[in-house]
């Protein structure tokens, strides 16, 4: 059965039956922003500058790894960054949660240690984001706080917000959820500081190149391959994330034969899963693999991206970072 995002964008005439829910979903966005900016809903101001990265359609469009990338660049520029993101999928039984490489992504989320494992940031998540920030700020000594995804989380002041779309499949049909991905309007664009298109985009956007890396091994990410090596082979090819065909796609353009297996968003992978009755390798995401080391052997690969940025978003950039995040009292 195909999830409900494939007929977001190949536009299914039976979408239209949903639209219904979609104006219903649209009206309490409205009314939710209203009363955010007329103070009916308090939002709160944190000590420290917050960057936020986030998307106005649901599914995956490539933030997390601008996020790593974010982290890097500013701590070239002097910066100590801080993390904080919701933890979806994450079971811990309270929040916020402190997290690090080597937590437990049942707890806490598979993005969550992912973003941790990758940057070796101070992160913190939890489903408010405030209560987040303010735990990163007393059990950390970050000067800056970035945000993965949390654009709609209004409770949370921002400093500057960034906008990832994904070039390929763009807004589907441009209905709001369920008849289409758009969690808020296209008009949101206009507010955002930095919009970013994963992919090939307009003028005003900025393109993120994203690129895949050497094949590391699971049992022992020391262990590595050049992707090369598995050209013309047949591989298991395991994904569960917002946008699984982006990265077979990926694989496929240079040359290997993929067997397809994907699963939802977040999914809690079990042995049974990546285990096949022939001796194909298994290639995977970075996230995913999160998930699978403690039941992974040596013929499991994840595939680490790594975020190219072109000079004119860096200035742009750099021009928020002195004007906003320098000034923050």
């Amino acid at each position: 059965m195909k999830r409900l995002d494939y007929y977001w964008y190949a536009r299914s005439p039976w979408l239209l039956l949903l639209t219904p829910f979609s104006l219903a979903f649209r009206v309490v966005v409205r009314l939710r922003r209203f009363a955010y900016r007329t103070g009916l809903l308090r939002s709160y101001k944190v000590s420290l500058p917050v960057i936020i990265a986030g998307n106005i359609t649901a599914g995956g469009t490539g933030k997390t790894p601008l996020v790593i990338w974010l982290a890097d660049y500013l701590r070239g520029k002097g910066y100590r960054p801080g993390i904080i993101s919701r933890g979806y999928g994450g079971k811990a039984s309270s929040w916020p949660q402190q997290v690090r490489p080597d937590s437990d992504p049942a707890m806490v989320g598979d993005e969550a240690v992912l973003l941790a494992g990758a940057t070796r940031c101070p992160m913190a998540v939890g489903p408010n984001r405030v209560a987040a920030a303010r735990a990163l700020i007393e059990h950390s000594d970050c000067d800056v706080i970035l945000s993965d995804d949390g654009l709609q989380h209004y409770a949370l002041q921002r400093d500057i917000e960034i906008v990832v779309i994904d070039g390929v499949r763009r807004f589907g049909t441009g209905f709001s959820i369920p008849a289409g991905p758009m969690r808020e309007p296209f008009r949101r664009l206009q507010e955002a500081d930095l919009v970013v298109v994963n992919g090939l985009g307009s003028a005003q956007e900025h393109q993120m190149r994203m690129n895949l890396g050497d094949a590391h091994n699971l049992l022992d990410k020391g262990i590595t391959r050049r992707l090369s090596s598995f050209q013309g082979k047949a591989v298991h090819a395991i994904a569960g994330i917002g946008n699984p065909e982006r990265f077979f796609q990926s694989l496929q353009q240079l040359g290997i034969q993929l067997e397809k297996h994907t699963f939802p968003d977040h999914y809690h992978f079990t042995s049974a899963d990546i285990r096949f009755s022939d001796n194909k390798s298994v290639i995977m995401t970075e996230k995913d693999a999160v998930k699978c080391r403690h039941f992974a052997t040596e013929n499991d690969w994840y595939i680490p991206v790594t975020v190219q940025m072109p000079p004119e978003f860096c200035q742009r950039l750099d021009g928020l970072l002195a004007d906003r995040v320098d000034s923050h009292d």
